[in-house]
């Protein structure tokens, strides 16, 4: 139960996804001016996840209301995997297609390896997600590269919020390729002395509690306790976890929490990787929702310009 007062400064990631999209204005208008059409995004949906309906919506919602472009596809569950490669071949030909998004996840009848297999066939001059590997391989060395939205947006939270990187430790508790991995090496590139911790890391509290910037990707609600937590450090949440079930509600929120609220009216609500208390201990979190999640469709946008400029030669 969260009975502790909470004091952490809030990196509000709504207020600078606001701030990114907002500069992102005037090179949109430079690209429409020299190419004669906007910056233009390809969007894969396939299958019947309504969680992915709704982001996919999200995305074209504030893509178009900054006077760029998008361009749906969908797919119905029962969908061939060659019919979604189809499509983001086409995607690929298409020379007024600037960025390619494949929203994830894709139905479970293409195939274990299907969404990597997909990221694989994007052309790597149109992968706004940055997962492609030539992508990733130009982030390993540190060269100019499309990069995956939720850690550059971590990086942009950071900075906006005059969080100082260089010569600081940093710690990522999850390894994914979309998430851990590139978010370590950005910190990594800016000066940063960087831990990944993960499943089979030994006194996983203790490492984390080393951390002056401390980033919890792991997929687990409130699993960042106050005792992973050096007091005044810096902890970013990039976690979204649905709750469904009142009683963890209640022992991750406490009886008096809004969170019951809303869990009343909704039936689920959502809980971040890190544990409400440790707002009493952080000098500055990041808070879910509102936190990274608004920055990582921020950054598609501008990895989508990004996109654009390069290929008419304008970056």
């Amino acid at each position: 139960m969260s009975l502790i007062q909470k004091t952490a400064r809030l990196l509000d990631g709504a207020a600078v996804g606001a701030g990114i999209r907002n500069g992102l204005r005037s090179r949109i208008e430079a690209f429409i001016e020299f190419a004669g059409r906007p910056p233009t995004l390809g969007l894969l949906l396939a299958g019947d996840d309504p969680g992915s309906a709704i982001y996919v919506r999200s995305k074209i919602k504030q893509s178009e209301e900054l006077g760029m472009e998008t361009r749906l596809e969908q797919l119905p569950a029962t969908a061939s995997f060659s019919e979604a490669q189809e499509i983001v071949n086409t995607f690929n030909r298409d020379v007024t297609i600037d960025g390619i998004l494949v929203q994830s996840p894709l139905p479970s009848g293409m195939g274990d390896d299907a969404e990597q297999q997909i990221f694989d066939a994007v052309d790597p001059a149109k992968d706004v997600d940055g997962f492609h590997p030539s992508n990733v391989g130009r982030l390993v060395q540190r060269r100019d590269a499309l990069t995956a939205c939720t850690p550059s947006g971590v990086i942009e939270l950071l900075d906006r919020n005059g969080v100082q990187i260089a010569g600081k430790h940093a710690v990522v508790i999850g390894r994914s390729d979309i998430v851990g991995k590139p978010m370590a090496l950005l910190l990594l590139h800016r000066h940063a002395t960087v831990t990944i911790c993960h499943s089979q890391t030994v006194d996983l509290a203790m490492v984390a509690a080393s951390a002056d910037i401390l980033v919890a990707a792991v997929g687990k609600p409130a699993f960042v306790t106050p005792d992973f937590v050096k007091p005044g450090a810096t902890v970013v949440d990039v976690g979204t976890n649905a709750l469904t079930e009142r009683l963890e509600v209640e022992r991750i929120f406490g009886l008096e929490s809004k969170k019951i609220v809303a869990f009343e009216k909704r039936g689920q609500v959502l809980c971040g990787d890190v544990h409400p208390d440790v707002g009493a201990v952080a000098g500055a979190l990041s808070p879910v929702p509102g936190g990274v999640g608004p920055l990582t469709i921020a950054m598609l946008l501008s990895n989508t310009v990004s996109a654009a400029e390069r290929r008419a030669g304008l970056a």
